[in-house]
């Protein structure tokens, strides 16, 4: 009777520790979605938005008689292509001073554009001559030149390729050994709408950031799909008296800074992105040249 008596007692309590642990009503799915890792964009601090702004860290002197068309930083120091026939140049930068550390000026014959470094090489782009040079990293040292087909507006690297942009909604892909075209991307907004005018260009923890030509925008475009992830939204910055459109994005990988410039500004400005505040800004730049 006693043992009947405990086996009793005992279901009793196993219901009753059954029911303590009945779950209640399951909450909506989104609530038991595993956390996905951040992307590389979130890892650096950038916005998730579709529209972000900038903050200025810090203003650097910039020389502003330089009409930049290309601007990338490798091992302290920024690296800028000037443009304009006769007063075409690359240069090394001490970024805090501004001042010209070293110089190589093009033939007048040529309108420089984009820069960008790849396998301790520079390369630089040409507007309308339908060539590329190559140079040593270090000492700007003419290595060789190659065709190129149509213009030369901006150029990146992502370790793999080259990226050109020639002022279509198109960006060319090259092999970074032979400069031979491997492929392209169309690039095109969430609405699937061409984005043209591509022109400056950088690589920024896995995004493709470009200037877009005549206006204040950077778009994050994805290197796999030709996507806009998003869009940059450049605030009022001092530019000085002859000041044309942005046209310069640099990024300190390592130190996870980004730098961006302009055509005859007279500064570098150190930024960080920031969520936007109030309606996107629509504003369209002059400028006659990329």
């Amino acid at each position: 009777m006693n043992r009947l008596r405990l086996v009793f007692i005992l279901l009793i309590l196993g219901g009753g520790l059954g029911f303590l642990f009945i779950p209640a009503a399951v909450p909506p799915d989104s609530v038991f979605l595993p956390i996905m890792p951040p992307s590389r964009a979130d890892a650096w601090n950038a916005p998730a938005e579709d529209h972000c702004g900038l903050r200025v860290v810090r203003a650097y002197p910039h020389d502003p008689e330089a009409f930049t068309q290309g601007l990338f930083y490798e091992g302290g120091n920024l690296y800028e292509g000037t443009g304009l026939y006769g007063k075409s140049s690359l240069r090394r930068l001490d970024l805090v001073s501004g001042r010209i550390v070293r110089i190589r000026r093009l033939s007048p014959a040529f309108f420089g554009e984009g820069v960008t470094s790849c396998r301790n090489r520079i390369i630089q782009l040409t507007w309308r001559e339908r060539v590329g040079f190559v140079y040593d990293l270090q000492t700007f040292r003419l290595l060789g030149r190659f065709p190129r087909e149509g213009e030369g507006w901006g150029i990146t690297c992502d370790g793999r390729r080259l990226i050109v942009s020639d002022g279509t909604d198109r960006l060319q892909l090259l092999d970074p050994d032979t400069y031979r075209p491997v492929g392209s991307l169309s690039v095109r907004d969430r609405e699937g709408r061409s984005v043209a005018r591509l022109n400056e260009l950088e690589f920024v923890e896995g995004e493709i950031f470009a200037n877009i030509w005549q206006s204040d925008r950077v778009a994050r475009i994805c290197p796999k799909t030709g996507r806009v992830a998003g869009w940059i939204h450049l605030p009022e910055l001092e530019r000085g008296p002859a000041g044309e459109e942005p046209n310069g994005i640099a990024y300190d990988a390592r130190g996870k800074r980004l730098f961006i410039t302009g055509k005859l500004w007279p500064h570098v400005y150190e930024v960080i992105l920031t969520p936007l505040v109030g309606p996107p800004r629509t504003k369209e730049t002059g400028g006659a040249a990329p």
